[in-house]
């Protein structure tokens, strides 16, 4: 099973002012090295005068002059490579907000990111040119899927169905619909009716890791949304959600490939329609605390979910999401996803710099080192396989994962819990839509 790689975003997020601080401490630090030695050559000559029995305390005094110069003067030249690097990371910064500015169509901001950058190439000019030849140099995004294509379509000719994904993830790339801002709400195209139906309530047990939470997305059986009540013990309640991936159902199936399209485009689609009505159906209200757990387009729905609807989303995990949603700072946003896996690889990497609450991360794997025929299956993007590396976060010890767990470790305080799972459907415009009893 090969290893995960856990981060905040597509870039690590530096602060050049704080970097900058450093390095100014350490001016000054280098200064006052500098006064030191001064004062010792004094103090040496004067001893140097006295009798003979001073011999030894000047030649320690000089062994240590030398070794604080040598001192001071590293810790000049280490400020001046931190400042390098403080230059660096923002013209990083920079470049990545520009292009942000130039897509929202922003020239005023965009004038006033060249002035700062034009500014920044006069002081630290190699800086600049680093950083810009970093960006350039960034390895592909879809580098394992072009790996995959190769391989596992070697002999195929022009009938290799890979042959496809360097033009269709170049199309995606461009257009950056995988990375959701902020201000983004889905676009309504009239009524979407559905109508969900509870098909099983029973007492549960609260989510222990990230793992137990994959494994209750619902996968077998025709149900496509569970929700979790938890009783506190300070009288409120909580829910969790977790929200199945794409299914093949007939023309009924609100989680189809109509709304896979219609959600990654920015349209509002049935199967978001439709974990809104389980939820309500629940008991969740405007305000409420929602832990939101979901695979492919059930991802999808969260991502939107926590973005814009109602609710107080605090956790938001999300796996093999075609997007990311730039979810604010009450939300905890934890995005797995496979670098072999085309669903996720819509993403386009998602967003360059962390999103979400403080201890939010991205965590990344390749799943299937393994290219063939059966990548056509895309064993990449099965939740089974979500659900191993979502055991590997569970057992790893980098801290970054601390934050996920704590929230299970709330979550296990509950007094009591129970849970119903949810058949959706879509309904014709003049039947009853929402919850019913099937």
């Amino acid at each position: 099973m090969t290893e995960i790689t856990i981060r905040s975003g597509s870039l690590v997020e530096v602060d050049s002012d704080e970097v900058r601080r450093v390095a100014t401490g350490l001016r000054i630090l280098a200064a006052e090295v500098g006064e030191t030695v001064a004062q010792m050559d004094a103090a040496v000559h004067l001893i140097a005068q006295g009798q003979p029995s001073t011999f030894a305390a000047v030649l320690d005094a000089t062994v240590l002059r030398a070794v604080l110069e040598r001192v001071g003067q590293e810790g000049a030249e280490i400020a001046e490579k931190v400042t390098s690097a403080a230059a660096l990371y923002e013209a990083v910064e920079l470049r990545v907000e520009r292009v942000a500015a130039a897509a929202a169509g922003d020239t005023a901001r965009v004038g006033i990111i060249d002035a700062r950058l034009a500014r920044l190439w006069a002081q630290e000019p190699s800086a600049v040119a680093a950083a810009d030849f970093a960006l350039e140099h960034r390895p592909p995004a879809h580098l394992d899927l072009y790996g995959q294509a190769f391989v596992g379509g070697q002999g195929l000719g022009p009938m290799n169905p890979w042959l496809m994904f360097p033009s269709l993830y170049g199309v995606v790339d461009a257009l950056r619909l995988g990375a959701v801002p902020a201000a983004a709400r889905l676009v309504s195209e009239g009524a979407v009716p559905v109508r969900v139906s509870p098909v099983a309530q029973a007492a549960a047990t609260p989510p222990s890791s990230l793992a137990d939470a994959a494994s209750r997305i619902p996968s077998a059986g025709a149900a496509q949304v569970r929700v979790e009540r938890y009783a506190m013990a300070d009288g409120t309640r909580q829910f969790g959600v977790f929200v199945a991936g794409t299914r093949s159902g007939g023309a009924s199936e609100p989680f189809d490939n109509r709304s896979n399209l219609e959600l990654y485009t920015g349209r509002r689609s049935a199967s978001y329609e439709a974990v809104g009505a389980a939820l309500h159906d629940a008991g969740a209200r405007d305000g409420d605390v929602v832990h939101a757990f979901g695979h492919s387009q059930g991802a999808m729905v969260i991502e939107r979910l926590a973005l814009e609807g109602a609710y107080d989303t605090r956790t938001l995990v999300s796996f093999g999401s075609p997007v990311q949603a730039d979810v604010g700072a009450d939300t905890l946003g934890v995005s797995v996803r496979h670098t072999d896996d085309p669903v996720s690889a819509l993403q386009s990497g998602g967003h360059v710099t962390g999103v979400g609450a403080p201890g939010s991360f991205v965590v990344e794997r390749l799943a299937d080192p393994a290219a063939g025929f059966h990548d056509l299956r895309m064993p990449a993007h099965a939740l089974a396989s979500y659900t191993q590396t979502a055991a590997l976060i569970d057992a790893s010890t980098d801290p970054r994962a601390a934050a996920v767990r704590d929230v299970f470790t709330a979550l296990g305080r509950a007094e009591a819990v129970d849970a119903t799972e949810y058949v959706a459907e879509r309904v014709s415009l003049g039947a009853p839509a929402g919850a019913g009893a099937g």
